[in-house]
């Protein structure tokens, strides 16, 4: 038997949190693919003014440079709406199993999450390269 993890702290703006409950209201009913997992991130997020973001938290439109523990490979993606999703492969939708479970977190932080196939992957946040709220840019 495993250990239960317990979930790094996260923190959101309360513009990326009005966003993203418009986002959801807007999907259909059955539509799942990411639904759940983001409802249950903004369930558990301390929501805070844009101006009160700490620099290296993951907000919406920030880039993030991240390694995966198992092979130490490093990605970087720039966590975006779906509509802003592109073929670049440097962006990743906040309905992505990725991209709900980085929204909020911080710099250092650590997460697992599920590999398809089964299994998990552990994540560990390397550096926030680029935050709009760190930037200025508090209504983007």
């Amino acid at each position: 038997m495993t250990k239960m993890q317990t979930k790094p702290k996260v923190i959101i703006s309360s513009v990326d949190a009005e966003r993203l409950e418009k986002l959801i209201e807007s999907l259909p009913r059955k539509f799942s693919p990411g639904k759940d997992d983001l409802e249950s991130e903004l369930a558990r997020a301390e929501v805070v003014e844009p101006k009160d973001i700490p620099p290296t938290v993951v907000t919406m439109n920030s880039t993030v440079r991240f390694e995966v523990e198992s092979s130490l490979e490093e990605f970087c993606l720039t966590l975006v709406y779906p509509k802003d999703v592109d073929a670049s492969g440097e962006k990743v939708s906040i309905l992505a199993p990725v991209g709900s479970a980085l929204l909020g977190l911080s710099q250092g932080d650590e997460i697992e999450w599920p590999k398809p196939g089964g299994g998990v992957l552990r994540v560990r946040i390397k550096e926030v390269t680029y935050q709009p709220e760190r930037s200025g840019e508090y209504h983007r």
